[in-house]
């Protein structure tokens, strides 16, 4: 473990020079009228409404370790739909490797691993991460979803964080180390997360997924959904949005 401490501490110098990345739709994609940042989708009577960029609470710079994406689901199937954060993944556009999205409270776990399906021949793939605990009192800005960007007002307490050992979808590598001005997860990802459960016919839920970091992995995403029938474990469908990645 010793031989490792001048690497992981290279590492974590160099990620105070990477920009923040986003998520911007690709031209295929369809966007919201008047707002270019939000694509849309829909199918079997349920919307996903998907913006890679929208993320303004604590901390700033969270592009640089993970991929935070606002999603909106509106309901109109005539089913209760099942959601779960495994619905929901990032398709590397070149790699085809699949990104699960990640609960935030496994932020505070103190392993990572990577559990790849067929990463021989590099044409997909499954990974997740899972990172360290400390703990530390804080003070920024809460926030609200008010059309798609964010207000609040300044709250104070403790949250719990890791310190993050990153490994990608074939091999650790130079991006592994990124680290965020603040421990994670901070209060601002839990209240903004999407919560799972289910979601009524008619019913409309919105919130943050929180993704592995993609910038230096991928030049592009699918981002996919899932729509799962709660009572019957029915798939009835797939959402897809295409992003690509935009640094700085």
């Amino acid at each position: 473990m010793r031989a490792l401490a001048p690497i992981t501490a290279a590492l974590l110098l160099a990620a105070s020079c990477v920009p923040n990345a986003t998520l911007k739709p690709t031209t295929e994609a369809q966007t919201l009228q008047g707002n270019q940042e939000t694509a849309v989708t829909e199918v079997a009577g349920v919307k996903l409404l998907a913006d890679g960029s929208a993320w303004k609470g604590t901390p700033s710079n969270l592009g640089n370790t993970l991929t935070p994406v606002y999603v909106r689901m509106d309901n109109q199937s005539g089913r209760t739909l099942r959601i779960r954060y495994s619905d929901f993944s990032l398709v590397g556009a070149e790699s085809r490797f699949r990104y699960s999205a990640l609960s935030p409270f496994s932020l505070r776990q103190g392993y990572a691993s990577v559990e790849p399906s067929s990463l021989e021949d590099g044409t997909g793939g499954s990974g997740s991460v899972s990172l360290g605990v400390g703990v530390t009192p804080a003070y920024g800005p809460r926030y609200g979803y008010y059309g798609h960007r964010y207000y609040g007002a300044p709250w104070t307490g403790p949250f719990v964080g890791p310190y993050p050992y990153f490994y990608g979808p074939y091999y650790p590598g130079p991006y592994a180390g990124y680290t965020c001005e603040e421990p994670l997860p901070t209060r601002d990802m839990l209240q903004s997360a999407l919560p799972e459960g289910t979601l009524e016919d008619g019913g409309t839920v919105q919130g943050f997924l929180y993704f592995q970091g993609v910038a230096h992995r991928e030049p592009g995403v699918a981002l996919q959904a899932q729509v799962v029938d709660a009572a019957s474990g029915e798939q009835l469908g797939t959402l897809s949005i295409p992003f690509q990645v935009k640094k700085g």
